[in-house]
């Protein structure tokens, strides 16, 4: 009872902490900003201006087009498409490669190859092959998510404890069994942080395809605001990024403790 209690505390400490590390950063830019006037507030706006720029946003579709909430459902709709397709895919995958070597012979020196070069330089061929619409981008993501959560759970099933194994095989389970009642079981933690950072990946290759190619979402939005010399409008952009993907990976932490709930 008492360490149900000092946890809740400790927990409560945790959100009180972080609250005040933002109001601090908030208190500090505002003080550079409006109070002292130390920054260019043309490049560097304070939070009341981007505050009033995120208020406008919602309903002014200038300079880029489109009102902010169509750039993030956009933007949504592209991570969503991609992670799901990619995390579907990814971990089947990784558990085929760490569980039959014969599979692992097979594919894993391509699938070396493939993971080492970096998401940004897939950019300009899936805009060549596919455009600049929802199926380059989402495939943008699904490759950086793929190769994430293929990783992770590769590592996960290839971190079997052999006594465990032994044990299941000298009861006579088969290999389906083992992969099914050991292994699988065994790599979901590493699955689950196959997830979030799949999930960051998918973000950062939204953008920077955004950035490279596309008449909307987030990313574009932060694109023409530097055109049109809109700092303000680029902080709102980033916020928006920012903020969105905290409450994704709120949701993610949620998930992982459902699905390894028991197993420490």
């Amino acid at each position: 009872m008492e360490d149900s209690k000092l946890k809740k505390r400790q927990k409560i400490k945790e959100k009180i902490f972080s609250l005040l590390s933002i109001a601090g950063f908030l208190a500090c830019w505002w003080l550079i900003t409006d109070v002292f006037q130390l920054a260019n507030t043309s490049l560097f706006p304070s939070p009341v201006t981007v505050f009033e720029t995120f208020v406008d946003k919602l309903t002014n579709a200038n300079p880029d087009g489109n009102i902010l909430g169509v750039h993030i459902l956009n933007s949504l709709l592209v991570v969503g498409i991609g992670y799901f397709a990619g995390t579907l895919l990814g971990i089947p995958f990784g558990i085929a490669l760490g569980w039959y070597k014969k599979f692992e012979m097979t594919v894993r020196p391509l699938f070396d190859i493939i993971r080492t070069i970096p998401p940004i330089a897939w950019i300009p061929i899936f805009i060549l092959w596919l455009g600049i619409g929802l199926i380059a981008k989402s495939a943008i993501v699904f490759l950086t998510v793929f190769i994430a959560a293929a990783l992770n759970a590769y590592t996960g099933i290839t971190s079997i404890n052999p006594v465990h194994m032994w044990a299941g095989q000298t009861m006579g389970a088969s290999n389906w069994q083992l992969l099914w009642k050991i292994g699988i079981p065994t790599a979901v933690p590493m699955i689950c942080t196959g997830l979030k950072i799949g999930f960051n990946t998918a973000w950062t290759s939204l953008v920077g395809a955004e950035l490279l190619g596309a008449t909307e979402g987030l990313g574009y939005m932060i694109q023409m605001a530097r055109v049109y010399c809109r700092a303000d409008l680029v902080i709102v952009g980033m916020l928006t990024i920012g903020v969105i993907g905290l409450v994704l990976s709120i949701i993610l932490d949620y998930l992982e403790i459902i699905l390894t709930k028991g197993r420490y």
